[in-house]
């Protein structure tokens, strides 16, 4: 596939360039600073930009078959969600349908999934904004018509992919002995990621993701 990736040169952005190479895909990494991605490949090419920007969004999304979404906050906390605006505004403006977005666990309906230092220390008072940002920009994608998957990982690692992890409700694992970890691998979540351009299991769902 053609696949768009928006935070390519984020901690996790970085991972699903890679394996999305190592799978075939011809990737465009876009990024305000593609040129961070330090490596060189004939079915790579970086887009500079900035997702606040319609403008630039509009012309980097055309001739893509998917789309991407692993923004991170920068150091605003509205680039999640005004950023995931325009991209999805590009994308209808197009007719690209296909959209695997990044979310977090603890974003709308999987918040009580969450134990007490995450539910209500780090999201409820250290992170507000970034969950905040995370809820907003959940529902803008929930809203369009276009056939979308939010995943919500917890907490990254950088471990290896293991292959290896709770997805999809991870409502029984939380209140079974409270066996979750709240923590994945940013490689593991790479790869959940892009599974789901090829698997409709959760089209139009928001799985959690977890060891």
């Amino acid at each position: 596939m053609k696949l768009i990736i928006f935070g390519a040169t984020g901690t996790l952005g970085r991972h699903l360039v890679v394996q999305a190479l190592a799978q075939g895909h011809t990737v465009t990494a876009f990024s305000r600073h593609p040129a961070s991605i330090n490596f060189e490949h004939q079915s790579l090419r970086g887009r500079a930009g900035n997702v606040l920007d319609v403008d630039s969004v509009m012309g980097a999304v055309q001739g893509h078959d998917a789309v991407l979404i692993a923004l991170g906050a920068g150091h605003k906390g509205i680039v999640r969600s005004m950023g995931t605006r325009h991209i999805v505004t590009a994308m209808q403006a197009q007719g690209i349908r296909k959209l695997v977005c990044m979310s977090s666990l603890g974003a709308g309906d999987s918040r009580p999934v969450l134990n007490f230092f995450w539910k209500h220390i780090m999201f409820g008072f250290l992170l507000k904004k970034a969950m905040d940002d995370h809820n907003a920009q959940e529902a803008i994608v929930r809203r369009a018509d276009i056939d979308w998957t939010i995943a919500r990982p917890a907490a990254f690692t950088n471990g290896e992919a293991t292959g290896e992890y709770k997805h999809g409700d991870l409502s029984d694992s939380a209140r079974d002995g409270g066996k979750l970890k709240f923590k994945i691998s940013r490689a593991d979540v790479a790869g959940f990621l892009l599974k789901q351009l090829s698997d409709d299991r959760y089209l139009r769902q928001t799985p959690g993701l977890s060891y």
